[in-house]
């Protein structure tokens, strides 16, 4: 499984703060994720690259590429309101996710990612399916993914996310789950199981690491304890369904974030080895994948 960098959690380190330049030059991202961090890719938010010309996009490749870092996943940092009442309102969100396609395909990214607001009722639901396929067509001719993060309202379970997928409709559309989402779904690994099979990349955010009595608490080799949930279940869970696609550190907790996405790669590493040597897929019959859709069982 390939491990990579959501970049958006080396955010102090990418922009300007009291000196006058950042720590970090976008350029060099690359080449600090491989060789600093260890990752072997990036996941772009659209936040970071804001004001960025088509020329620095195209360096930004260049580099990733030299690097052996290659930018997979661009994510639009803002809500869309496909479903909204209002055209304009609505249309703009197609013209915005249509752009941000246009970037991801310029930086040379697999997929986009997006959330969509609104409300979970049958005509918002209609109409967000019936806008998200317009640029769904953008990305296919551009041959990249569309990916559906989780959202309060209309997209908070992943039934509903699934339903979503198949009223979009082609092979160009998934999802894009969440650690820190699936945490605090009632059943976090039924959640990601029923999501993870629709998905090219998951977000395995991480929050905060408790290093363990005596261990340095500066060492991104110490030994920890990572909270307020347990990542071992989830892992696990994105396993059990056999995924093996692209997984994406994003540490979202206190302190240096470097130290941060560190301690979280080399857990992560732990829990891949440990934990596909035990894991199991779960037959088919089980019912516990949305690989079907019910109504044509029927």
């Amino acid at each position: 499984m390939l491990l990579t960098l959501s970049a958006i959690c080396m955010r102090s380190y990418l922009v300007k703060g009291r000196a006058a330049k950042p720590r970090l030059d976008m350029l060099d991202l690359p080449m600090f994720t491989r060789q600093d961090l260890g990752l072997h890719g990036l996941n772009l938010s659209t936040e970071l690259l804001t004001g960025i010309s088509r020329d620095r996009l195209e360096k930004l490749r260049e580099r990733s590429d030299k690097a052996g870092c290659a930018c997979l996943l661009l994510i639009e940092s803002e809500t869309q309101a496909f479903g909204d009442s209002s055209e304009s309102v609505a249309l703009a969100a197609v013209d915005r996710l249509q752009r941000v396609i246009q970037a991801g395909h310029i930086l040379g990214c697999n997929a986009v990612a997006v959330k969509a607001s609104g409300h979970d009722d049958p005509a918002v639901f209609a109409r967000t399916a019936d806008r998200l396929r317009k640029a769904v067509d953008k990305a296919e001719r551009l041959e990249l993914n569309v990916l559906l993060s989780p959202h309060d309202g209309l997209t908070s379970t992943p039934e509903r996310i699934t339903e979503l997928i198949k009223k979009i409709g082609g092979f160009r559309v998934g999802t894009f789950p969440d650690f820190q989402a699936a945490a605090a779904a009632p059943d976090s690994t039924a959640y990601l199981r029923r999501l993870t099979p629709y998905a090219s990349v998951v977000s395995a955010s991480t929050q905060k690491f408790t290093p363990d009595k005596g261990a340095d608490a500066d060492s991104p080799d110490a030994s920890v304890k990572h909270g307020p949930y347990s990542l071992e279940p989830l892992v696990e869970a994105i396993l059990s369904v056999g995924y093996d696609g692209t997984l994406a550190i994003d540490y979202r907790g206190p302190g240096d974030a470097k130290l941060g996405v560190l301690r979280s790669r080399r857990l992560f590493e732990r829990l891949l080895s440990d934990e596909a040597e035990d894991i199991e897929v779960p037959a088919e019959d089980e019912g516990e994948l949305p690989v079907e859709d019910p109504e044509e069982e029927e």
